[in-house]
């Protein structure tokens, strides 16, 4: 039986993928860098930010800081109202929420993932919020889970699961010692979800809420 449900945002909560890719291209503009294809920009969704800059374009540690910043001239202003819920999850969070305690754990930093809950009204399910901050620090998704469990109080782990879309999410859980659900619906690669190992996996938001409900029970 599973009480307490960790949530990450961007690709399973919300479709921030406008915003998210439309900002990494802003940033990629200042370093000279032309447009990119979507299937090159989808990969800014999810992972820490600094190291995609680093990892796909080469980046040197100090520019991919610069290029974080570069992101957040546009994704302040624009990019953060680019943000729908994916359809059916508020009644989704509705319904966990009334049988079980909800926690975001993100790697997107916790001004802008308490900015986007609050503007898709659905910040009042979660009891805890738990993201990156601005300086960087707790973007690694184990480390970001880890301090969910801690504002949870450190329950105990089998009663706790991770739902995320990217292959972070995933590993960050197994090594927390919690089980996991991949969103399908969001922004993994064929086939990354299954071979990071999810538990669980969900193509839909309906089948995500009905695998958790039944968890909850």
């Amino acid at each position: 039986m599973k009480k307490y449900f960790l949530f990450d945002l961007d690709g399973t909560i919300t479709d921030t993928g406008e915003g998210i890719m439309k900002s990494a291209q802003y940033a990629l503009d200042a370093f000279g860098i032309p447009q990119q294809a979507e299937a090159q920009l989808r990969r800014f969704v999810g992972p820490p930010l600094y190291l995609s800059f680093e990892r796909f374009y080469g980046l040197s540690p100090q520019q991919a800081l610069e290029a974080v910043e570069k992101y957040r001239e546009r994704y302040r202003v624009k990019g953060v109202f680019e943000s729908p819920l994916y359809e059916g999850m508020d009644e989704v969070l509705a319904q966990l929420s009334q049988v079980g305690t909800l926690c975001l754990a993100t790697s997107k930093p916790l001004v802008y993932a308490k900015q986007i809950l609050e503007l898709r009204g659905v910040d009042k399910y979660f009891a805890h919020l738990a993201g990156a901050e601005m300086d960087g620090t707790r973007t690694d998704k184990a480390e970001v889970i880890g301090y969910a469990l801690e504002l949870l109080g450190n329950p105990n782990r089998a009663e706790v699961i991770m739902v995320g879309d990217r292959q972070q999410d995933i590993l960050g859980a197994k090594a927390q010692g919690v089980e996991s659900i991949g969103a399908l619906y969001g922004y993994g690669e064929p086939g990354e979800l299954q071979e990071a190992g999810a538990d669980y996996l969900a193509a839909t938001v309906g089948e995500l809420g009905e695998i958790c409900l039944r968890m909850a029970k």
